[in-house]
This record gives structure tokens, sequence and C-alpha cells, in this order.
């Protein structure tokens, strides 16, 4: 199995484009939640034996939708039995608007990671800032914590900023170096 796992819920599509370009950053392999709040079979099995889990859940009224929180609250198994403790942990999130309480969403993804006694490790991508920065460049949204998408609600997965999703892959690019640094790839 792959050393890194990106575990995300897309309602979409947008979220699961975040999610493949964070994975090609990293080298990981893709565990989906179902629309049922539902992970495929093996899919715990996939997660215990990565070295970091990249989480990943569109932002839905100020924080996860309901099928990753699902997932999330089924981990309490893992937990009680100390599963995940100092795996690798990052994350991200998509809304339709600029900022769309992202924030909560990502809070919410580092505190799952720090009750399983993990190490979160952030974008690391400077944002783009300057008058001259535009909408397509990376870190235009300005996340530290985890990466953060914008995606219209009129857009589709297709139209998406390669600015979002260069920084998705940076952030998984970001991860694989952090485990090779620390001598668990």
């Amino acid at each position: 199995m792959k050393n890194i796992v990106v575990l995300f819920h897309s309602g979409y599509g947008h979220t699961q484009r975040v999610a493949e370009a964070v994975a090609e950053g990293a080298g990981a392999e893709l565990l989906s939640i179902s629309a049922e709040g539902e992970l495929p079979e093996g899919g715990w099995d996939k997660l215990a034996a990565a070295g970091a889990i990249i989480l990943g859940s569109p932002t839905y009224m100020g924080g996860p939708s309901w099928q990753f929180k699902r997932v999330a609250d089924a981990s309490s198994k893992v937990w009680a039995a100390g599963g995940w403790r100092d795996k690798l942990f990052a994350g991200f999130t998509n809304s339709a608007t600029m900022n769309g309480d992202k924030h909560g969403t990502l809070d919410y993804l580092y505190h799952l990671s720090m009750q399983h006694g993990g190490l979160w490790v952030g974008n690391g991508v400077v944002p783009s800032n300057t008058k001259a920065a535009g909408r397509g460049d990376p870190n235009y949204v300005g996340g530290f914590a985890g990466v953060m998408v914008t995606s219209p609600a009129d857009a589709s997965p297709a139209e998406m900023v390669q600015g979002d999703l260069d920084t998705a892959k940076a952030l998984g690019a970001r991860v694989a170096s952090t485990l090779q640094r620390l001598g668990r790839a």
C-alpha cells in the first residue's frame, strides 16, 4: 500500500478534483467517502497502513460535509486504540465563495488529527498577495493551515482555477517530502 492516503468526500466533483491534485503531488492513493458516508471495502486498513493521511471535505454551512463527519465519528474506534498516533496529517477544503468559512472546516480537520495524536503539516505556500497577483496564482485565497479552494456555484469541476490546483499539488508534495525527511516513507 501507499504511504500516503488522501481521504476525502466530494459532493459535486470539485473537491474530488482537488483531492486528485493533492494525490498527484504526494504520489498518494485516493480514498473516497461515498454519498452515504461510508468507506469502500478495505478503506480502514488502507488508513491504518498509511504514514500520512491528507483529509479533504467541501465546506458546507461552515464545516465539513456530513458524509466526512460520519467517517470522522467512526474513527473513534481507531482513536481508542491509538491507531493513527504520530501519523502525518494535512487538509484541504473547497467552497463556492472566496471565504465561505473554510477555516471552520480546516480547523475541524486539524482538531480531528490532533485528537488522534497526529502531526499536522500546513501548506507552506506563500499567498499571492501583491497588486499584480490574480485569481489564477497559487494560494490566492491565502490559506496557511491547509489548502482553501474556491469553486463558484455555477462552475463545473473542469472550470476550476489552476492556481488552486497547483496549491493542492504543492500540499501533497510537502506532505510527501516531510514524510521522507522523517524517515517514514
